[in-house]
């Protein structure tokens, strides 16, 4: 019994879209109605609003790494281990990119995995982000940067937790990730992604 509530926490806990949540706040238009469809930060960002994306990038990484947090805090004290706190980081992953507050249309995960990854491995999860930003500093586009991190997070996994059942978690989120942002690679292959900060504002909004 006790192995599924946490597991189950993680994802009602990341079907909390804060994309949705921080623009009905803020009275922006629903992020999934413009620019990409997708509910995350960078589409946020295409309002404007600057704050709101920040809002909600912090969010979304901070429902992954509290997830994963209260699994390894508490899952022991019900006798579980590792497999819960794994299954508890690809469960809230799962409720970003399937919210069932929202109607299982959610974001990509790009913020949420790292808030798992810091949570699993401040080591980890800093070089995770450190390789998003030099990627994202080169060539500006958001995507192209998300699927380079991806890409190096199951080999920083692998030196730091060797062959554990969290380095298999990491490389399970990082296909996760790439399958989600198969239109973007479309995209990038046709030379057709947008860089970050790049206009297509809906309405018209000016920026902040």
């Amino acid at each position: 019994m006790y192995t599924a509530i946490f597991p189950l926490l993680a994802y009602l806990l990341g079907s909390l879209s804060f994309a949705v949540l921080v623009s009905k706040l803020f009275g922006l238009p629903d992020p999934r109605t413009f620019g990409s469809g997708n509910p995350g930060a960078t589409n946020v960002l295409r309002t404007g609003r600057k704050l709101a994306a920040a809002l909600t990038l912090g969010g979304d990484a901070a429902k992954g790494w509290l997830a994963v947090f209260l699994a390894q805090h508490f899952a022991p004290s019900y006798g579980l281990g590792d497999h819960a706190v794994a299954a508890s980081a690809v469960a809230v992953f799962l409720g970003h990119v399937y919210p069932v507050f929202f109607g299982f249309q959610g974001g990509k995960g790009v913020a949420t995995a790292l808030g798992i990854l810091l949570a699993l491995s401040p080591a980890v999860g800093l070089g995770v982000l450190g390789t998003w930003l030099l990627a994202a500093y080169l060539w500006r586009i958001s995507s192209l940067s998300a699927l380079i991190a991806a890409a190096v997070a199951p080999l920083y996994a692998l030196l730091s937790f060797g062959f554990h059942i969290f380095s298999l978690t990491v490389l399970g989120l990082s296909l996760l990730l790439v399958w989600r942002h198969k239109g973007n690679i479309r995209n990038l292959l046709s030379g057709r992604e947008k860089t970050v900060g790049s206009a297509d504002r809906p309405g018209g909004m000016p920026p902040e």
